[in-house]
C-alpha cells in the first residue's frame, strides 16, 4: 500500500512540476540584495531586474537587506520558499569567501543555493603612493624584502586581505595588515603615505590612479583592465597565481524545481547578454558574466578551496 502511494506521489510530482514551470511566473519576483541601495550589487540587481521584468512580464522587486557583509541577507534568502519567486544577488565576499573563513556560516553558496549565473566579475588593483620608488611589481617586492619594517598594506575586508596575503605567499614579500573601514579609506591611506600598498576594487582606486595620486602596478588576474589598459596584469609581471577578483551573481534557494531553474537560468543569461545591459555593465569597468549555472557552481567551489588554502597557509583568523 505504501509503495503504491509513494509511486502515485512520484507520478503526481512529475506532472505538477512541469505545469508549475509553464505557469511560472504568475506573480511578482523579489530579488534580495545584501547591501544598501546605491552600492555596486544594488546597481547590478536593478539593472538586471528591470530587463528581467521586461522579459518575463512580471514586476521584479528589489529588496535591500544590508548587514554583516551581506551574510544576513544570504541566510534570509536561503530560508525562503524554493518556488522561484525569491532570488538573491550575492557577491563573492558573502559567498565563496565567507564560506571559506567562517566555519559556522548558516548557509553554503552551492548547497543552500543553486547558482544561476554570474552577473559580472572584476579584478582588483595593486596600488602604491605615486612617489614611491617602486615602479613595477618586482621592484615593489624587492623593496618590501629590503624594508620589512615599512612593509604594510591597507585592507577593509576579508576579500582584500586574502588577495594581499595571496600576493605575499606567491612573491615572498612581507607585509602587515592595517585595517580600515572601507576601500576608499584604504586608498586614501596609501595616497597619504600611511600605508605602503593596497589591493582594492576599481571605483575608489581608478580615479586616483588616473589623477596621478596613486600608482597602479598591476591588476590581479590574467587580463588587463579596460579602465587601466597600460597597467599590466599579475600574469604579465610573472605572478599568474595571484589571480583574485570579485564577482556578483544570481542565486535561487536550493530545492527550486528544475523546470523553473531552467527557465530562470535561460532568461537571466539572455538578460546579461542583452546589448543594453551588457554595455551598461562594461561602462562600470566590470566584465559581464552570463555563464551557465554548472560553470558558475564549479567556479564558486574552486574559489572556496583557493580561499581556504590561502587562509590556512597565511594562518589568518577572521571574527564572525
Amino acid at each position: 500500500m505504501f509503495a503504491r502511494l509513494l509511486a502515485a506521489l512520484t507520478v503526481l510530482a512529475a506532472i505538477v512540476a512541469p505545469a508549475a514551470a509553464q505557469d511560472y511566473p504568475n506573480k511578482p519576483i523579489r530579488i534580495v540584495v545584501g547591501f544598501a541601495a546605491g552600492g555596486g550589487n544594488d546597481i547590478f540587481a536593478r539593472l538586471v531586474g528591470a530587463k528581467f521584468s521586461e522579459m518575463i512580464g512580471q514586476p521584479v522587486i528589489i529588496e535591500n537587506k544590508p548587514g554583516a557583509g551581506s551574510r544576513l541577507a544570504n541566510e534570509y534568502a536561503a530560508n525562503q520558499p524554493a518556488d522561484g519567486y525569491t532570488l538573491l544577488v550575492a557577491a563573492s565576499g558573502g559567498m565563496s569567501i565567507a564560506s571559506a573563513i567562517f566555519p559556522k556560516l548558516a548557509y553554503h553558496p552551492t548547497k543552500s543555493f543553486v547558482p544561476l549565473t554570474m552577473i559580472a566579475n572584476f579584478p582588483l588593483i595593486l596600488a602604491v603612493p605615486a612617489d614611491h620608488p617602486a615602479k613595477t611589481v618586482p621592484e615593489l617586492v624587492s623593496w618590501m624584502k629590503a624594508n620589512p619594517d615599512k612593509a604594510n598594506y591597507a585592507t577593509s575586508s576579508p576579500a582584500f586581505t586574502i588577495a594581499t596575503e595571496l600576493f605575499k605567499l606567491k612573491t615572498g614579500a612581507p607585509g602587515l595588515a592595517i585595517p580600515y573601514k572601507s576601500s576608499n579609506e584604504s586608498v586614501v591611506s596609501v595616497m597619504g603615505g600611511q600605508t605602503l600598498l593596497t589591493i582594492a576594487d576599481g571605483p575608489p582606486t581608478v580615479p586616483l590612479v588616473k589623477g596621478g595620486k596613486l600608482r597602479a602596478l598591476a591588476v590581479t588576474g590574467a587580463e588587463r583592465s579596460a579602465e587601466l589598459p597600460d597597467v599590466p596584469s599579475m600574469k604579465d609581471v610573472g605572478f599568474p597565481e595571484v589571480n583574485t577578483g570579485l564577482w556578483s551573481g544570481l542565486f535561487a534557494p536550493a530545492g527550486t524545481p528544475a523546470p523553473i531553474l531552467k527557465k530562470l537560468e535561460d532568461t537571466l543569461r539572455r538578460v546579461i547578454a542583452d546589448p543594453d545591459v551588457n554595455g551598461k555593465l562594461r561602462a562600470m569597468a566590470v566584465t559581464p558574466g552570463g555563464n551557465p549555472s554548472n560553470e558558475f557552481r564549479a567556479m564558486i567551489d574552486a574559489d572556496i578551496k583557493t580561499v581556504a588554502d590561502v587562509v590556512a597557509a597565511a594562518k589568518l583568523e577572521f571574527k564572525d
